[in-house]
C-alpha cells in the first residue's frame, strides 16, 4: 500500500473523523481510522459502531491496500508537518511510514480486517434537500435536547415529514428536555418522503456530525433512512447514524391551545438585556423575573451569591401588569434561534407555558415553561 496526497486534503479528512472515533472503548481499533488506497483516491472511514463516516479524497496511488491508524495521533502528525504533499507507505509488518519533505514518522497500525464493517446503503431511497435548510433546522432545535441519559427518547432530535391539508410536504424537527420544546418546520421541496413519514429520533452525537457535514451551507444533501439508520451524502462524504430505538413523546399535546398575553419585542434589545441578567446566573440561581408594565418591560435577576441586576426595555403594551419568571438561559436560547428583528412572546398566567415565535411566522416556535421565583 502506497500513495501520495495533498497534506491539507489528508489533514482535513482525518480531522473530520475526530468527533466520531471512540476514545472510551475497550476495542483499540475504534480509536483508529481505516485508510484504503484504490484507483486515484483514498478512502478514510471512521466509526464508533453507532455513527459511521466514509469519505473519498483524490490521491496518487502507487499500490492499493488498507490499514488502520490512531486517528488523533495521525491528525497531530499531519497538523505539525510543513509541506504540500504527504507520502504514505505501509510496510509488511503493519507499520506505516509517513513522509513530507525532511520529516519522517513511523507508526504501528492495526490490520484492516479488525475494523468493524459499516452497513451498506444500497436499498435506501434518498431525497435531495438543501443542506442549508437542514443546518438551519438543527440550529433552531439542538439546544433543547435533553442531557439526562435516563431519558433516552429525549437525547436527540425528532425528525418527521407530514403532508399538510394544502398537499404541501413539511419536514419538522423537534427537541425537548421537558422544560422547553423547540419546533421548526420547512418545505424540503420533494414529492415523496416515505421513510420520514414514520418519524425518527437522531441522537445528539449524530446531530453534531450532521451539523458539521452541512455547516458550509452550500449545495444539496442526499438524505435517506432505513432499518434504524439515517444516511446523508454530500460531496463524496457518506455519514451513517444509528437512530434511537424509542418513542418520542406526543409534542403536539404540549402546544398551548388557548391565547395568552402577546407582546411584540425587538430581538436585539431583549437579547442584550437577558445577557446582562445572565451575568448574575449560577448553577443554583438561574432565574430572571420579567414584568410587563404599561409601555415597558422590566427585567430583574437576584442571586444571593453574586448580586442583583435590573433593566427596563421600552415596548408597546397596555393590557395590565403581568409578572413571570424564567430560566434565563432557556429564554436566551429560544430567542437566539429567531432570525428576524422582531419576535413575539406569549405569556400565560400561573406556571403555564410561554411561547417564543418570529413576528412573521417562519415555521419556528419554542415553548418555555416558567419558573416559580
Amino acid at each position: 500500500m502506497e500513495f501520495s496526497v495533498k497534506r491539507d486534503v489528508f489533514l482535513g479528512g482525518v480531522q473530520r473523523t475526530l468527533g466520531i472515533v471512540d476514545r472510551r472503548t475497550s476495542m483499540p481499533v475504534l480509536n483508529n481510522v481505516l485508510i484504503r488506497a484504490e484507483t486515484e483516491r483514498i478512502r478514510i472511514v471512521a466509526t464508533d459502531r453507532e455513527i459511521g463516516l466514509i469519505a473519498d479524497y483524490e490521491a496518487q496511488v502507487v499500490q492499493d491496500g488498507e490499514i488502520t491508524l490512531p486517528a488523533r495521533k495521525l491528525y497531530e502528525m499531519l497538523r505539525e508537518i510543513q509541506g504540500d504533499e504527504v507520502h504514505f507507505k505501509k510496510e509488511e509488518t503493519n507499520w506505516v511510514s509517513i513522509n513530507c519533505g525532511k520529516v519522517n514518522f513511523r507508526v504501528p497500525g492495526i490490520p484492516a480486517e479488525e475494523f468493524p464493517k459499516i452497513m451498506d446503503d444500497e436499498e435506501i431511497g434518498f431525497i435531495r434537500v438543501d443542506g442549508a435548510m437542514i443546518g438551519d433546522m438543527i440550529r433552531k432545535t439542538y439546544f433543547a435536547m435533553s442531557t439526562d441519559e435516563s431519558r433516552v427518547n429525549l437525547n436527540g432530535v425528532y425528525l418527521k415529514a407530514e403532508k399538510e391539508p394544502s398537499g404541501e410536504i413539511v419536514m419538522r424537527m423537534v427537541a425537548t428536555d421537558g422544560h422547553r420544546l423547540s419546533i421548526v418546520g420547512a418545505n424540503p421541496k420533494v414529492e415523496q418522503v416515505m421513510e420520514f413519514e414514520k418519524g425518527m429520533i437522531i441522537p445528539r452525537k449524530g446531530i453534531t456530525e450532521i451539523r458539521r457535514l452541512v455547516e458550509d451551507k452550500d449545495g444539496a444533501v442526499e438524505l435517506g433512512a432505513r432499518k434504524g439508520m439515517c444516511v446523508l451524502k454530500k460531496d463524496g462524504v457518506i455519514l451513517k447514524v444509528s437512530l434511537i430505538d424509542a418513542e418520542f413523546p406526543d409534542y403536539k399535546r404540549v402546544i398551548p391551545k388557548d391565547k395568552g398575553i402577546l407582546v411584540e419585542l425587538d430581538r436585539a434589545a431583549v437579547l442584550h438585556a437577558l445577557r446582562r441578567m445572565s451575568v448574575m446566573a449560577s448553577e443554583r440561581y438561574n432565574g430572571v423575573r420579567i414584568k410587563l408594565l404599561t409601555d415597558r418591560m422590566v427585567f430583574n435577576s437576584i442571586n444571593p451569591d453574586v448580586g442583583e441586576a435590573s433593566e427596563e426595555v421600552e415596548i408597546r403594551y397596555s393590557e395590565g401588569d403581568v409578572e413571570v419568571g424564567f430560566n434565563v438561559r432557556y429564554l436566551l436560547e429560544a430567542i437566539e434561534a429567531v432570525d428576524e428583528e422582531k419576535f413575539t412572546l406569549e405569556i400565560r398566567s400561573g406556571l403555564r407555558p410561554a411561547m417564543v415565535k418570529p413576528a412573521q411566522d417562519s415555521g419556528y416556535m419554542c415553548i418555555v415553561m416558567p419558573l416559580k421565583i
